[in-house]
């Protein structure tokens, strides 16, 4: 895929959703923070159904490591791996206030010495809390960058080395939301929605779906009167 086939895509994601957003509910970098931590293979929905209710009692580091494990895991319980979180969410509470007096960090590295946050936990919170250009490779952005030709890669990791140089300059920003929203809604794992799409002309799968919408169509076509 060219740099000019690719500007034109996130143009398109551009025109039509111009403010893209996580749709994860949070109103701080550290509600941010703990919600993605809650998020690994578990649905935003969960997570906001969660976090609407913990976030009422206690949000701040303060507040949630006065809660402990125990107090934690009885707002979170309903979200999968629901024991090991909490023990992580706590471990994060800790070393924010004792280390970064209470304040979320805004460096990769700070944020990846947190219990509960990888790589792709501090790319989200870095982007998305501090507006930092950064990519965060879950398994739709890696599925859309590889099927579509965008960025091509065997790991999440080299997936993320080629869209970020590949992506212009003036999408960076927003970038991570557009792919991730596109594999949620559009670009599914199964049964992507190519007759629907609207970077189908750009994109470079060679097994799409429309393909079988377009032929259905032509079969109708010929059997009408």
């Amino acid at each position: 895929m060219n740099d000019s086939k690719r500007a034109a895509i996130f143009a398109r994601l551009a025109a039509a959703n111009p403010n893209p957003a996580t749709e994860l509910h949070y109103n701080s970098p550290f509600e941010l923070l703990i919600a993605v931590i809650l998020s690994a293979q578990a649905t935003d929905k969960s997570v906001n159904a969660a976090t609407s209710v913990l976030f009422e009692r206690a949000n701040t580091p303060a507040k949630l490591l006065a809660l402990g494990e125990g107090g934690l895991v009885e707002y979170i319980k309903r979200i999968g791996l629901f024991r090991t979180k909490a023990k992580n969410v706590i471990g994060t509470c800790k070393m924010l206030l004792e280390q970064h007096e209470g304040a979320v960090p805004q460096t990769r590295e700070a944020l990846e010495q947190l219990p509960g946050v990888g790589r792709k936990t501090a790319n989200v919170v870095l982007n998305t809390a501090f507006g930092h250009p950064t990519i965060a490779v879950d398994t739709h952005i890696f599925r859309v960058a590889n099927r579509t030709g965008l960025a091509a890669g065997k790991t999440p990791l080299e997936v993320e080395q080629k869209l970020l140089p590949s992506v212009p300059q003036e999408y960076k920003k927003d970038a991570h939301h557009w792919l991730i929203l596109h594999g949620r809604y559009v670009c599914l794992a199964r049964n992507p929605k190519c007759a629907t799409c609207l970077i189908e002309p750009l994109c470079e799968f060679k097994k799409k779906t429309i393909d079988a919408a377009t032929s259905s169509k032509q079969q109708h076509t010929k059997k009408a009167p």
